[in-house]
């Protein structure tokens, strides 16, 4: 059906007065008679824009109401010292195997206050459905109970339930293990992704705004964790043991509305979510592996050497299509004609990189290492006190998965950065491979001072020196 069709079929299920008014518009006789294209031109401008402006006012604003991030406890902290102790004592790796990882973990980017599950901290180490139930339980119960104090929220006006991990898929599923904790109403729509990497957290704030869009005066909460335990490694191929050495503990839940009166609690207005799977492309999709190795069939996931040529890959197609929303005229001109000379006069010129930082006040990037995050400064050119929070974030927490994005917005948040009006800039990549965005006006000041936030005793240490 033609983009003619469905606005004409849109327009007969509207009130008569506005039919009546398009009709009026609609008078194809007069126009043929004229035969003026010029005047044709005019009519179709006109018309277009009266749908644009009606089906902009029919649909429904998404509002981040609040989120709330959780923070392990103390004792479940794990240095890098302490990390490669455990290691070794273990007795599942090799020497070369602890040397590889101690190299890895002196290049993360990591801190020293990172946390991995208890079961993780014993020797030797516990990996069991029981042990990564109670890690699960232990992150998302955490992250809610502070959302629904936070926002105030009485859990029976939950419509809508959303959970994300990629890797812990236990029967019942997640979003039951929510309903059944929190005792949530019947008829609540439950949505469990899984397997759908760190970017999986976006995917679910898409998911959310395309179900608020069709239920009316809704609310909708959205938990993205991820799961160590059942993640963990015990093998020797390098590929595999790099994921141990990034991956901690660490989880998010979200509150979406769609009512309007929400506005005037909500911290954020949903603008734009971008989506782009390059899972076509066997490099792409080979990126990020879930297999058993070469020698002890042990499963891990595998880690490839094309993983950063997929990130670029992905993000590039990923703002191309997100620039036509959100950059400004001249910025658009200026990619467009360094194309069409690339194209047609000189192959080896170099494409024009949009400047973003036209568009957004705050990036918020995905924690998934310092080589990502260097890159992405290089590409979008921003500032080190632009790519601080995601920085701080990956020292302070490690690579949380599809949390990590919603801990780089805290760390705003407990900055003091955020003020109405600002735009903000999320940024995720995720087995697939895929690219995720997600793009937020703030719609009023946020005090760190009256904020519940994981950064808020320790802020004032940050930034620091995480430079090797």
């Amino acid at each position: 059906m033609s983009i003619f069709s469905i606005s004409f079929l849109f327009l007969s299920q509207s009130k008569s007065s506005f039919f009546s008014i398009i009709e009026e518009f609609l008078n194809i006789q007069t126009l043929l008679k004229s035969c003026n294209i010029f005047s044709l031109l005019l009519w179709f401008l006109l018309i277009t824009s009266i749908l644009t402006f009606y089906l902009k006012k029919c649909s429904k604003n998404i509002y981040l109401v609040d989120f709330a991030c959780y923070k392990p406890l103390p004792k479940t902290t794990c240095s890098k010292d302490l990390f490669i102790e455990k290691s070794k004592c273990g007795g599942h790796f090799k020497d070369e195997s602890i040397d590889f990882q101690r190299k890895i973990m002196s290049r993360s980017g990591f801190g020293d206050k990172t946390y991995v599950p208890e079961s993780l901290l014993i020797i030797p180490p516990n990996i069991c459905l029981m042990e990564a139930r109670k890690e699960t339980e232990a992150v998302i119960f955490g992250a809610i109970d502070e959302l629904l104090l936070k926002t105030k929220m009485k859990v029976e006006d939950i419509d809508i339930l959303i959970t994300n991990c990629c890797i812990f898929n236990p029967s019942p599923s997640l979003s039951a293990m929510v309903v059944n904790h929190y005792k949530l109403k019947d008829r609540i729509l439950c949505y469990n992704l899984s397997g759908m990497g760190c970017s999986a957290g976006l995917i679910a704030i898409d998911l959310a705004k395309q179900l608020l869009q069709v239920h009316p005066n809704s609310y909708a909460l959205v938990v993205s964790t991820e799961n160590i335990n059942s993640g963990w490694y015990l093998g020797n191929n390098r590929s595999m043991l790099v994921s141990n050495c990034l991956f901690r503990v660490g989880g998010a839940a979200i509150l979406l509305s769609n009512i309007s009166s929400d506005s005037h609690r909500s911290k954020y207005h949903l603008k734009h979510t971008v989506r782009t799977h390059k899972g076509s492309q066997d490099s792409c999709y080979n990126s990020i592996l879930q297999r058993e190795d070469e020698t002890n069939n042990i499963t891990g996931i595998s880690l490839s050497k094309e993983l950063m040529g997929a990130a670029g890959f992905a993000l590039k197609a990923n703002i191309i299509t997100l620039g036509k929303s959100v950059l400004p005229l001249l910025e658009q001109l200026k990619y467009a004609l360094s194309f069409v000379a690339k194209k047609c006069f000189n192959k080896n010129m170099k494409v024009y990189t949009p400047d973003f930082k036209l568009c957004f006040e705050h990036f918020c990037i995905h924690t998934g290492g310092k080589a990502v995050q260097d890159e992405i400064q290089k590409v979008l050119g921003l500032s080190d006190w632009q790519i601080e929070p995601s920085r701080m974030t990956l020292y302070r927490y490690g690579n949380t998965s599809s949390s990590s994005v919603w801990y780089v917005l805290a760390y705003c948040e407990a900055k003091g950065r955020i003020r109405k009006g600002d735009r903000v800039w999320q940024i995720a990549f995720g087995s697939g491979f895929k690219c995720n965005t997600a793009v937020w006006r703030a719609l009023r000041n946020v005090d760190p001072v009256k904020e519940i936030n994981p950064w808020n005793d320790e802020v004032h240490d940050f930034p620091c020196d995480v430079s090797i």
